[in-house]
């Protein structure tokens, strides 16, 4: 079975690719759908970006924002993920349909880690500081070992049905550091939880193609994605659901032709 595919539906006014986009209900919903026909499995809903340097909303703005997307799309296919940091926030969206969390704030807020008990399935991922501070926060001894140690606990702490773990492309880290991180996914599967990727059309990819802007970075956010495939990746969290499910489907494909054609070989 191929990865999962989840579809990013920023329903704010600034985030850093396609804000504003979907900020009008009718926008968001249709935008729903139309990942799922294009192949998402999940889509992520966020009403609070964090871009780095965004200033945070309350959890009324956060809610009126997200609510009526959620109450929405409850008849949608696939399952719904919330993208927040705030359980107050997280407690309205399971009751609204929600079945997936995403805590970029990787469960540091305890009140979080209550509330997850509520999901099915949660994501928690890495990040230092929040997302209007990271960018000083960059500074490691070993990056890979307190990556993963944060993600531990964070593992630790979860109540949901199934945790994912993502260690937070661009999420205080340099570019350089994200590369890295890409370049070492394997490391993380070795926390015991599946991996979750969101890598999709982020500043790490100017580090190789200067100048490209967040919508002209499909081909930067798809190595990453062949990245996560080869490091046994089982979700990624994408602006371009059509494409990554194109490229996920035929990097599959070939996959099983080669194991066929090595099955056949005499012994």
């Amino acid at each position: 079975m191929r990865p999962l595919v989840v579809g990013i539906l920023n329903v704010t006014p600034d985030s850093f690719s396609d804000g504003g986009r979907f900020a009008a209900l009718d926008a968001a919903v249709a935008a729903a759908h139309e990942m799922v026909a294009d192949g998402a499995d999940v889509v992520d809903i966020g009403g609070e970006s964090t871009r780095p340097g965004a200033d945070p909303v309350s959890a009324e703005a956060e809610w009126a924002r997200i609510g009526p997307v959620l109450e929405a799309l409850r008849g949608l296919p696939v399952p719904l993920s919330v993208d927040t940091q705030k359980a107050a926030v997280a407690a309205r969206a399971a009751r609204a349909g929600a079945r997936w969390l995403n805590d970029v704030g990787g469960l540091r807020d305890p009140e979080m880690a209550a509330v997850s008990a509520e999901f099915a399935e949660l994501v928690v991922m890495h990040m230092r500081g929040t997302p209007r501070t990271m960018a000083g926060l960059t500074d490691y001894t070993d990056l890979h070992a307190e990556v993963g140690e944060a993600l531990a606990q964070g593992l630790a702490r979860s109540r949901a049905g199934r945790t994912w773990v993502d260690p937070g492309i661009g999420f205080a880290k340099t570019p350089e550091q994200s590369l890295e991180i890409l370049g070492a996914l394997h490391r993380y599967t070795g926390l015991g939880a599946p991996l979750y990727v969101g890598a999709s059309r982020k500043r790490f990819i100017t580090a190789v193609l200067p100048g490209r802007a967040p919508g002209d970075r499909l081909g930067g956010s798809l190595a990453a994605v062949a990245a996560g495939v080869a490091a046994g990746a089982g979700a990624f969290r994408v602006h371009d659901v059509r494409p990554t499910a194109d490229f996920l489907a035929v990097f599959g494909a070939i996959r099983s032709a080669g194991a066929l054609a090595d099955a056949r070989l005499p012994s």
